[in-house]
């Protein structure tokens, strides 16, 4: 699954609107206009070969997606004022995309670990607390377990079921 991949499947999910997706970038940090967001949205013409650009699409990577994600924080629960010694912004992670995305909307949309668990069964994955523990732990830890593209891409069809109805 591809980072545009996950955009479009959590601009759905949420309901986002493209006026919308240009504020949530701008508070992460990065200045977009409205057709770079939709460029951004569009899968290239074959749909399979991400290498290739075209005038179409833009591909999204790491640090874009990071940076909307962190926007996407900001816009659903509010900008947080740094404590003395805090740098400004977070610094980006170098963990893996899906561990990333997880942990992030488990904080923008202020979800428990029992809410993951919910919305992953309501799409028929079945994962323990401990299971999901060592998807949430930092890259690292002895515990640390990477977030395969099944946890991932059910659990933003969890949250479009969840959201969407």
């Amino acid at each position: 699954m591809t980072n545009n991949d996950i955009l479009i499947r959590l601009r759905y999910a949420l309901d986002i609107k493209d006026k919308d997706m240009v504020e949530i970038f701008k508070l992460g940090g990065m200045e977009v206009t409205l057709e770079e967001v939709q460029k951004m949205l569009t899968k290239p013409k074959d749909g399979y070969d991400y290498d290739v650009e075209d005038d179409e699409s833009i591909n999204v990577n790491n640090k874009n997606l990071e940076l909307f994600l962190n926007g996407l924080i900001i816009f659903k629960r509010g900008k947080q004022e740094p404590k003395p010694g805090q740098p400004e912004r977070p610094p980006l992670s170098n963990e893996p995309v899906n561990n990333i995305v997880l942990k992030k909307l488990k904080i923008a949309l202020t979800l428990t670990s029992e809410d993951i668990i919910e919305i992953l069964k309501g799409v028929g994955v079945i994962i323990s607390k401990s299971e999901l523990g060592a998807l949430l732990r930092k890259q690292g830890h002895k515990h640390f377990k990477e977030c395969g593209d099944k946890y991932a891409r059910n659990f933003l069809k969890g949250l479009a079921v969840r959201y969407r109805g």
